[in-house]
């Protein structure tokens, strides 16, 4: 039996008699409760009181999928198909199946490249919204690889990736896409066609799709099963697609079902629950992402993240009828948010976003790509607030991952195994036990809703991260509310707050040299688990720089700062200097010193970076067209005046121009007009989208 240790009691204290009998109070109340098992759902019954409901939901746990979907922490996703050669984030499935024409794949690029991220899973887009598939499907002759002129029509991505994820030792998912603007738009299209339902066998048999649905495909894996669903045309054919995928390409650990419909036809429904009995069948270990009910997105595609990422929410009807719709607000998992809950369910979030300004590859001049600082910070973020993140990556038209994110991800990497790989705290003196075995299935368990745990070292160590894990496989998600405290100069200093931990929660503050730490659970839903903790110094690299040009032509250089969430401020610029060259050249130390804001009156290129006494920070390179000084812009439509055309022009990228939206729309087209004041020589235009959002999936 696991030895628990108590909280010390402070006796003298005068309210420590009230804060005791709340204390019984409260397990009294959630004594029902506590006598169930653990289990992914639990039922909250209309006589539970707050105490009880809260006491429900520190039983439920994740299962053996889903504890190893956290576990694989941060994952990949590929966009690669039509839209990469159309410039398009979504195609409209009317496309010439010709268009998708790499002269190569190099799937081992993407992998090789991922796996020195620190990626553990790659998800790819074998159908996006188009309907163009990128396997050889059995059910599908003309929006497919098979009319492509790549390796003559024999292509086959998914075989590719499969075989590469096998080589880099990662895990494959695959995306399909419940949309299909092929099979919507086409006149013998699946989708909405008014099919009737019919018993089908899947994997049907091609020549007998629609006529005689019953009849099984002949050259079915020998040791797969054979399943009977009633279904109409298109979800036999979703039904089959999956099929394939999943028996022919190797072990799946994700299915990605997107919630996005860019159109709809006919009524269609889809039979999920046929859908899951069959991934459930040929898949037991995959999760299924979105429309599905083992992981849920976190409610944005730009990498933002919830202060409180609580992965037990509230659901009005059993998960088995839920429609799984997505979970945007920013609180969801809170006490208040219990309260209203008919049942309690385990569903781990997944931030995904991508390393670029859209989905798929544009082009490597203008199409913006995230800097390592801002993976990296996204990656602290999502991975240590209790989720899962899913970083885009897309192949350009060379079947390849292009330099700048190549870099970006070798980049990332290093700072992910710089950082985590060194446990500070490893060999110190720990105040419980449990804790640094490397095993999230033992853990310290206090007899009181509070604790309190120190580490303490043999000599002065500078750390800045702190990384906690609950107990969640045994225990649930408890912890709400933690401090870490310090010793500096023989007195203790708090250092970091946070809320809830769940599968992890990293704690990132100003770096503090000290011989000991303390960390002090305040608030727990019940009494807390705390399985591993581990202390790391993250050495940040000089920052990046960023250039904002003025209206009269002169361009201002600066450091751009990490956004930093939690306690503390961001990253020092003390020390750190700025040398450009405006020559085309690579900028050195012997370069231009930045002081002042440079003239560019007629346009050029800028290539600056940072400099440490030690270190050096990335090159960043910014182009600029003739002065906007004499511009003038009007449009056709503007909302207002927060909004008007000038704000296109006005050299400040967080102020937009955006056309009518409230009651009086103006009819399309909306214009834009700017007025050079000049004749110029131009030799292209760019137009930035919003810095404040991301193009949908």
């Amino acid at each position: 039996m696991k030895k628990r240790t108590a909280d010390r009691i402070y006796p003298n204290r005068p309210h420590n008699i009230m804060k005791y009998s709340l204390l019984i109070a409260t397990l009294l109340f959630a004594s029902q409760a506590i006598a169930q098992d653990y289990s992914n759902v639990q039922t909250v019954l209309p006589s539970d009181i707050p105490e009880t409901i809260v006491a429900k939901a520190a039983h439920v746990v994740p299962t053996a999928r889903q504890l190893a979907h956290l576990d694989n922490e941060f994952i990949g996703f590929i966009h690669f198909g039509p839209n990469t050669f159309t410039g398009r984030e979504w195609g409209n499935g009317m496309e010439s199946p010709k268009i998708f024409a790499p002269g190569t794949v190099d799937t081992d690029n993407w992998c090789q490249h991922m796996k020195a991220a620190g990626m553990t899973l790659v998800i790819m887009t074998f159908k996006h919204h188009d309907g163009y598939v990128l396997w050889q499907s059995r059910y599908e002759d003309q929006q497919t690889i098979k009319n492509s002129p790549y390796q003559n029509g024999q292509g086959d991505i998914a075989k590719q990736l499969s075989k590469s994820c096998e080589k880099y030792g990662l895990k494959f998912g695959v995306y399909i896409s419940p949309a299909d603007l092929y099979q919507i738009e086409s006149k013998v299209g699946l989708y909405g066609n008014g099919s009737q339902y019919q018993e089908s066998s899947i994997p049907t048999d091609p020549a007998s799709f629609k006529d005689k649905p019953t009849k099984v495909r002949k050259d079915k894996p020998v040791d797969a099963p054979v399943f009977t669903y009633e279904c109409d045309d298109y979800n036999r054919y979703m039904l089959n697609q999956l099929y394939e995928l999943l028996t022919d390409y190797g072990p799946v650990h994700e299915v990605w079902f997107d919630g996005a419909h860019p159109k709809r036809k006919g009524g269609q429904t889809y039979t999920y629950a046929a859908w899951y009995e069959l991934i459930r069948t040929l898949a037991p270990d995959a999760v299924i992402f979105g429309k599905g009910p083992d992981i849920r997105w976190c409610g944005n595609e730009a990498g933002g993240t919830r202060s409180s990422e609580w992965n037990v929410i509230p659901l009005n009807v059993h998960p088995k009828t839920n429609s799984w719709n997505d979970n945007a607000p920013q609180d969801i998992g809170s006490r208040k948010k219990l309260a209203a809950a008919k049942f309690l369910y385990y569903r781990p979030a997944e931030v995904n976003t991508s390393i670029r300004h859209g989905w798929f590859w544009r082009n490597d001049t203008n199409q913006s790509v995230r800097s390592a600082d801002d993976v990296f910070d996204i990656y602290e973020r999502a991975v240590g607030g209790n989720a899962v993140f899913l970083l885009n990556v897309p192949p350009n038209r060379d079947g390849k991952f292009s330099p700048r994110d190549a870099d970006c991800l070798i980049e990332v990497g290093k700072r992910i195994r710089q950082t985590y790989g060194t446990d500070l705290a490893k060999g110190t003196k720990v105040s419980v036990p449990n804790l640094q075995d490397g095993d999230s299935a033992t853990f310290w368990e206090p007899n009181t809703l509070t604790g309190e745990i120190t580490v303490t070292m043999r000599k002065p160590k500078t750390i800045n991260r702190f990384v906690i894990k609950e107990a969640i496989a045994k225990r649930g998600e408890r912890i709400e509310k933690h401090t870490l405290d310090a010793l500096i100069e023989g007195k203790w200093q708090e250092v970091a707050t946070g809320t809830n931990v769940g599968h992890k929660r990293i704690l990132r503050f100003p770096a503090v040299t000290t011989t000991k730490l303390r960390l002090r659970i305040l608030e727990s839903r019940l009494n807390p688990s705390v399985a591993e903790i581990s202390a790391h110094f993250y050495k940040q690299p000089p920052l990046p720089v960023e250039a904002q040009r003025s209206l009269i032509g002169t361009v201002a250089l600066s450091l751009k700062e990490t956004a930093f969430h939690g306690k503390g401020a961001g990253f020092t610029t003390k020390s750190l200097e700025i040398r450009y060259t405006t020559d085309d050249s690579e900028p050195s130390r012997s370069s231009a010193l930045y002081s002042t804001a440079i003239p560019m009156v007629n346009g050029g290129v800028i290539h600056a970076r940072s400099y440490s006494s030690a270190a050096e920070g990335a090159v960043a390179t910014f182009q600029f067209g003739p002065s906007k000084k004499d511009w003038q812009a009007t449009a056709t439509s503007e909302e207002n005046a927060t909004y008007d055309a000038t704000k296109a022009i006005d050299g400040n990228p967080a102020t937009y121009w955006h056309s009518s939206w409230s009651d009086k729309k103006a009819v399309h087209p909306h214009t834009l007009t700017i007025d050079l004041g000049k004749k110029h020589l131009l030799t292209g235009i760019t137009y930035p989208g919003r810095i404040d959002e991301s193009p949908t999936v």
